[in-house]
């Protein structure tokens, strides 16, 4: 068990995955090391597949991709005091030590938690990433309180089926953008009022909300500013990071300029409708995933798999997460 099988890149492009047979990594005195059985597919992939967050993360070629995982760990370092080999477990790894599409991965004990005891390993690979999203998005940055108000955009994505029944665990009422093939889907996770977005314009149809998940980016957040009620937030994972988050993350001055210049259109949308924008760039966390599992167990939140494929099969996976033809999540199928 020297190597393994892994999906990598050996630059930036839209070139496609390589299967390669690479070392096991070692594992370091906080780490464990996974035998991964599932992982799941996210948009990060290809953006860094494609060099988009070059400016926020730098990464050696060649690259394994994927992002989070769920499986059993088998070796543990020396400090390790949270886990013990046999535990089933699923988590983020740290934006440095990336890798899920192989057979095994050494990742910090921090960045892990019991897999939910009711979940499949390829339900729980599904939800770290988006689940973790969607959690500091209401918790850490919203503050969403029960009876306010948010709209979720694109609720029929990964993002979006796991944040609706966030959401809606935490007493908040739900507005969520989607096609007619997905509103089904989103009313039965609870949202409370659906936008054709093909038929209708929710800036004109929404008011007065708290605060504003955004997933998509570009024209869609500079008009979520308008469904806000002064002091309303919007919180995007898809739009340009703005100074603000490049003095909190300590980018340099270079960098804080060139994000301040990028994000000025947005900036002046917020400060047009009195309202916040912050950029999530979601940190790993076993401490929240515990939290998420708690609401699993009690059955507050069910995963959404779209499709399944095998790691050989990664290239085709990434094709149809960037389609947008997903609803809920794709899922790699390690073992």
């Amino acid at each position: 068990m020297s190597t393994m099988q892994a999906m990598l890149i050996d630059g930036y492009g839209k070139q496609p995955l390589r299967q390669a047979e690479v070392p096991v990594p070692d594992i370091g005195a906080q780490e464990v090391l996974v035998e991964i059985h599932a992982a799941s597919v996210n948009p990060i992939d290809f953006k860094i597949r494609d060099g988009k967050v070059k400016l926020l993360l730098q990464f050696e070629m060649p690259l394994i991709l994927g992002n989070d995982f769920a499986g059993v760990v088998r070796a543990v370092g020396s400090e390790v005091r949270q886990f013990k080999v046999g535990d089933a477990v699923y988590g983020r790894p740290r934006k440095s030590h990336i890798g899920t599409f192989a057979e095994w991965m050494a990742v910090h004990e921090d960045d892990i938690a019991p897999k939910p005891a009711n979940l499949s390993f390829e339900q729980a690979a599904s939800l770290p990433l988006v689940g973790l999203t969607a959690y500091q998005a209401f918790h850490d940055l919203m503050h969403l309180q029960a009876g306010q108000k948010v709209l979720i955009h694109a609720g029929a994505g990964g993002v979006g089926t796991f944040a609706i029944q966030l959401a809606k665990s935490m007493g908040v009422f739900v507005a969520t953008t989607a096609s007619e093939a997905g509103a089904a889907l989103v009313q039965s996770l609870g949202a409370d009022q659906v936008i054709n977005y093909r038929h209708e314009n929710f800036a004109q149809k929404l008011h007065d909300y708290d605060a504003v998940l955004d997933t998509l980016g570009g024209e869609n957040l500079l008009q979520s500013f308008a469904v806000l009620k002064p002091g309303g937030m919007v919180v995007s994972v898809s739009g340009i990071p703005d100074a603000r988050f490049a003095r909190e993350n300590q980018l340099g001055s270079l960098k804080t300029l060139l994000l301040r210049l990028a994000s000025a259109k947005i900036t002046r949308q917020a400060r047009r409708h009195q309202a916040e924008y912050r950029f999530l760039f979601m940190q790993p966390s076993g401490t929240q995933l515990r939290q998420i599992s708690a609401l699993v167990e009690a059955g507050k939140i069910v995963p959404i798999i779209d499709r399944t494929f095998a790691l050989a099969d990664a290239q085709q996976a990434l094709e149809y997460m960037e389609s947008g033809r997903a609803k809920g999540k794709v899922v790699i199928k390690v073992r």
